[in-house]
């Protein structure tokens, strides 16, 4: 079976639905093919990066902290040791989506961005800094000067941007969303048992 997954490094829902389709996928011992598709949740944010509780404040209203401890509990049920005390800048990911696209060709696209989620969400990482993106690359198949090419490429960017714009127009409003074998669409971060479903159905 082939799955699509719509998402975005800065995403935690991401990361965590991700994460259970993968233990979804181990424990039913399916044969699968994922493939990553760029998400763009703040396309033109600094590389320096803004305020992580200042920007939700001011999209969402209020303090962001009880939504962080239910993001951290569920998580934590999903074996990652989440922890938004270390979490203190957002960062734009278009660099970070453009080296997910180039991975997908070496085979090295699912694990690139497991590196990806933890250096930003478990170490509060820049992943808008080429040379913290050329360090988390490294060993999945890029060399640094490889990852300064690709990341300051214009027509390389405008292409991930394109690739993520496609997605909003196609009527993706939200991420994680993961589509089975072209049909069967699921959207959050679903409890594994929802993954296990869907992959039982897409093999059968």
């Amino acid at each position: 079976m082939h799955i699509d997954v719509v998402s975005d490094i800065a995403c935690p829902w991401c990361f965590i639905g991700i994460e259970r389709l993968e233990r979804a996928l181990a424990e039913t011992k399916a044969e699968a093919t994922v493939t990553l598709h760029p998400y763009l949740l703040d396309p033109d944010g600094p590389d320096s990066g803004t305020d992580l509780r200042e920007r939700l404040r001011q999209k969402f209203g209020g303090d962001p902290t009880p939504a962080f401890a239910n993001v951290e509990r569920a998580a934590r049920e999903t074996g990652i040791p989440l922890d938004f005390t270390k979490v203190r800048m957002g960062y734009p990911t278009l660099r970070a989506h453009t080296l997910l696209r180039h991975a997908e060709a070496r085979g090295s696209q699912r694990a690139l961005s497991r590196a990806l989620f933890a250096a930003y969400f478990l170490e509060g990482k820049n992943i808008a800094d080429p040379a913290v993106l050329a360090e988390i690359a490294g060993p999945h198949g890029f060399s640094p000067e490889e990852v300064a090419r690709l990341t300051s490429d214009a027509e390389e960017l405008a292409q991930t941007r394109q690739e993520a714009e496609h997605a909003a127009r196609s009527g993706v409003r939200g991420v994680p969303l993961f589509v089975f074998d072209g049909r069967t669409a699921i959207s959050g971060a679903q409890p594994e048992a929802v993954f296990r479903e869907a992959i039982r159905k897409a093999a059968g």
